[in-house]
C-alpha cells in the first residue's frame, strides 16, 4: 500500500448533506460521496456489518460496487466514521480534525495511513471519513497492554521526523503554513487546544474524581495537585510559543498504530495539530514502551530522531535541549490519560498510560523542570 492515496479526496468541505444517523447511510449517499474521487462510482446495495461505538463511531460496510468502483480500487469492505453518538455534536470539531488529516495531510505526509474514497466535513455538526478496513487487509493493530519494543519505536520516530520535516517552521522559505492563508491554516495549537478542552474537567470535583480513581492511584502523589496540573499547561503554552511549529499527527497512543503486511508501521485516527516535535516524541515514546524499556533506551531514540530531522534537512537541537523539552511535555500526556474519560479509552488503558507518564515525570523531574 502507498504511503497515502492518490485517491485521498478534496479539501475536505462536504459538498452535500453528510448523514447524523447511521440510519441515514444509503446506497444513494455512499454513491454521492464515493464518486466524489473516483467518478461513475455506483454503490447498488450496502450492508451495516457491524457498528463500533466510541469517540469517533466505526462503521463497517460492505459494499455492492458497480464494475466503475471497482476498477477504481474500492473494496467491498469499508470502514465509515463518524460522529454518530450522543457527544457527537459537541465535539464535531474532532472528527473535522480526521477529515483534515485524509483530505489534506495525507497526500503530503509519508505517514502510511489506510486508503481514504471519502472525507468530508460540513463545518458544523459532523465529519465523516470513508476508508479501507484495516481488519479485511489483515493489519496486525497494536494496543497499550502490548508495548512495543525499541525497534520497533525507532521506525516509528523515523517515519515521525519524515512527517515533521514536511512542515518544519524554521525550514520553510514560503509564508506561514499555518498562517491563516497558509496550507495548514485549518490546524490550531496542541497545547491550546487542550488548555481549552481541559477547562471544563480542569474543575475540583472532577480532577479529584480521577485522582481517586485507579489511574490516580497508578500515578506519583506529586502530580495530585490540580493547581499544580493548570500552571504546567500554562507554562507549556508559553513553551510552545518558543518553538519550531510542525504539523503533528496529534494522537500517536498504541491505539492508534498498526503494522502492515508488509511489516511497515501504520497510523490511523489522527488528529492533526500543530506545535512543538517533541511534544510528539515524548507522547509517542512514553505511551508506546514499557517503563523499563523507556528508562533504558529513551535518550539514545531521542538522539535516533533528532539524526533523522538531520537528514531531512531540519537544523535540529541538540540532545540535551531536546531532552529538557522532552520532559516538560511529558506533562501535558499525563495530563491527557489521568482525565480521558472512560468512554474514550477503558480505564486500563487510560490508567497503563497515566502509570507510564507518571515514572517519566518522576525520572526527568518535570515539575523542576517546569519551574525553571
Amino acid at each position: 500500500m502507498a504511503a497515502f492515496s492518490e485517491n485521498t479526496a478534496g479539501s475536505g468541505k462536504a459538498p452535500f448533506r453528510l448523514p447524523l444517523l447511521i440510519d441515514e447511510i444509503t446506497p444513494q449517499w455512499l454513491t454521492a460521496a464515493l464518486a466524489v474521487g473516483q467518478p461513475g462510482t455506483v454503490v447498488h446495495a450496502c450492508e451495516v456489518l457491524d457498528v463500533m461505538h466510541g469517540t469517533c463511531t466505526k462503521v463497517r460496510i460492505r459494499l455492492d460496487l458497480n464494475a466503475a468502483g471497482r476498477a477504481a480500487g474500492i473494496a467491498e469492505q469499508v470502514i465509515l466514521k463518524g460522529g454518530f453518538e450522543p457527544h457527537s455534536r459537541a465535539m464535531h470539531y474532532m472528527h473535522g480534525h480526521e477529515v483534515h488529516a485524509y483530505a489534506d495531510v495525507a497526500p503530503v505526509s509519508p505517514l502510511r495511513s489506510p486508503t481514504c474514497w471519502f472525507a468530508g466535513y460540513d463545518g458544523v455538526a459532523q465529519g465523516i471519513v470513508i476508508m479501507d478496513d484495516l481488519v479485511a487487509r489483515g493489519v496486525s493493530f497494536c494496543h497499550a497492554q502490548r508495548p512495543l519494543d525499541p525497534d520497533a519505536v525507532a521506525r516509528r520516530l523515523t517515519a515521525l521526523a519524515a512527517h515533521h520535516a514536511v512542515s518544519w517552521s524554521q525550514n520553510l522559505d514560503t509564508a506561514d503554513v499555518f498562517g491563516p492563508e497558509g496550507r495548514f491554516g485549518w490546524a490550531s495549537g496542541l497545547i491550546a487546544g487542550f488548555d481549552r478542552y481541559g477547562r471544563e474537567l480542569l474543575t475540583p470535583a472532577v480532577w479529584q474524581s480521577y485522582v481517586d480513581s485507579a489511574r490516580g492511584a497508578a500515578a506519583s502523589v506529586r502530580f495530585h495537585s490540580l493547581d499544580w496540573m493548570k500552571a504546567a499547561l500554562v507554562r507549556l503554552l508559553v513553551l510552545s510559543g518558543q518553538l519550531p511549529k510542525v504539523l503533528l499527527h496529534g494522537d500517536t497512543h498504541l491505539g492508534n498504530l498498526y503494522v502492515d503486511i508488509d511489516d511497515e508501521p501504520g497510523w490511523f485516527d489522527s488528529q492533526p495539530h500543530h506545535g512543538p516535535a517533541l511534544h510528539e516524541v515524548a507522547y509517542h515514546l512514553t505511551c508506546a514502551l514499557d517503563i523499563a524499556d523507556r528508562r533504558a533506551h529513551e535518550r539514545e531514540l531521542v538522539a535516533h530522531y533528532l539524526r533523522e530531522l538531520t537528514r531531512h534537512g531540519i537544523l535540529a537541537p541538540t540532545l540535551d535541549e531536546a531532552m529538557h523539552q522532552y520532559g516538560c511535555f511529558l506533562a501535558a500526556g499525563y495530563c491527557i490519560f489521568l482525565i480521558n474519560a472512560s468512554g474514550f479509552q477503558p480505564e486500563a488503558i487510560n490508567t497503563a498510560y497515566t502509570a507510564r507518564f507518571s515514572a517519566a515525570m518522576l525520572d526527568h523531574d518535570t515539575i523542576g523542570l517546569l519551574a525553571g
